[in-house]
């Protein structure tokens, strides 16, 4: 029985302790408290430290930013002409190859053409008819004269010689747009001969960007014979995105670099911005044109473009609320009754007066946007614990 009260006692004391250590838990919470009242990335301002800083969300500004996009060297397409044959046949002589340099009136190819043989006889038999009109008309005026015909007939005979002088004239124009210079059909009207081979000539001077023939080749008329440019004036074409596209417009400043000729860089203005977006790449064609006197820049050369002074839109954040903690910049971020906690944020050059707020801030999160250097001098005294 002593033994069983002996129990009992005990298992009473051991009860009234465990009460005793529930009514202090608020005692063993106070040093976690503690703790958070002394973190060192985190400050509660004073009434006077108040008083100079700004609180608020970062602003939202419009900054001329840039565009780098992917480019290439083309042949400027006004001062382009692409050669064709004027006449379906043969090539019998070609004398272009691509890269070379040549000059206008200069003979790239001779076509030998059947077609061309059988104008120049149409045009030799509308000659020959017009004649024989000629003198129908000059005899039926002698015979009107003396009473032998009616003036019915003269009139018959002058419809004819209408319709003479309209076929060879038809026949004219249709040896020039074969290729024959009036040269040539002033040779044939006086010989009478007929040529088959037609002279294909360059029209410009430049250079050969394309031949696609050969020689012996059967051509049809207005078939490519060669493609020529002058390259004195290139253009520097890219295609922009259509997302990007928007702030791009004729006049805005143009970088570009080569990396086929290190060291050059090239400084203009855009001077076309296509009106429409392609529709299988999503893009929008931009260029600038660029002055070529050596010829250094080639058709097909590969570059890259910065386009300048583009306007965007981002969040910034004043120079007045940045810090520098352990090589990062930081800002204080506001947690309401006065209390501001230091927080890295990634940031990126923007004007003068404020950066680009790249990550780090929640939308809707206010931040001191003045004032950060007294807060991060009242963060490390207090951090010190310099709080009197």
């Amino acid at each position: 029985m002593f033994s069983q009260s002996l129990f009992t006692l005990l298992a009473a004391g051991t009860i009234f302790a465990l009460s005793c250590g529930k009514s202090d838990t608020p005692a063993a919470a106070k040093p976690a408290t503690a703790a958070a009242a002394t973190d060192e990335f985190s400050v509660v301002a004073t009434k006077d430290l108040m008083d100079l800083v700004t609180i608020g969300k970062p602003p939202v500004s419009t900054l001329a930013g840039s565009l780098e996009v992917s480019a290439r060297i083309e042949a400027n397409e006004t001062r382009m002409a692409r050669v064709s044959a004027p006449v379906a046949g043969r090539i019998t002589e070609l004398n272009i190859v691509e890269g070379q340099n040549i000059k206008s009136g200069d003979v790239i190819a001779l076509i030998t053409s059947t077609q061309l043989s059988e104008a120049q006889a149409n045009f030799l038999r509308a000659q020959l008819n017009r004649r024989q009109a000629e003198r129908a008309v000059d005899r039926a005026k002698r015979l009107l004269e003396a009473d032998v015909i009616g003036s019915a007939e003269l009139l018959r005979r002058e419809a004819e010689l209408t319709q003479a002088i309209s076929d060879l004239n038809a026949a004219r124009d249709q040896l020039s747009l074969l290729g024959m210079p009036d040269s040539a059909l002033g040779e044939l009207e006086r010989t009478r001969s007929v040529r088959s081979i037609s002279h294909v000539k360059a029209t410009l001077d430049g250079t050969v960007l394309e031949r696609p023939v050969t020689p012996g080749q059967v051509v049809q008329a207005a078939e490519t014979i060669g493609v020529l440019a002058d390259l004195s004036t290139v253009w520097l074409v890219a295609d922009v995105p259509e997302q990007a596209a928007g702030g791009i417009t004729v006049g805005k400043s143009v970088e570009a670099e080569i990396p086929a000729l290190p060291g050059l860089k090239l400084n203009g203005k855009l001077s076309f911005v296509s009106s429409t977006v392609n529709r299988d790449t999503r893009t929008v064609r931009i260029r600038m044109d660029v002055p070529n006197p050596n010829g250094r820049l080639k058709p097909a050369m590969l570059a890259t473009v910065n386009v300048k002074d583009l306007p965007e839109t981002h969040r910034v954040v004043p120079l007045g609320a940045i810090v520098r903690e352990n090589n990062e910049d930081c800002v204080f971020v506001y947690w309401g009754k006065n209390k501001f906690r230091l927080r890295p944020v990634q940031l990126k050059p923007g004007s003068e007066k404020e950066k680009i707020l790249v990550d780090g801030l929640a939308p809707g999160e206010e931040i001191a946007l003045s004032g950060a250097f007294h807060l991060n001098n009242e963060r490390k005294r207090q951090a010190i614990g310099g709080t009197d």
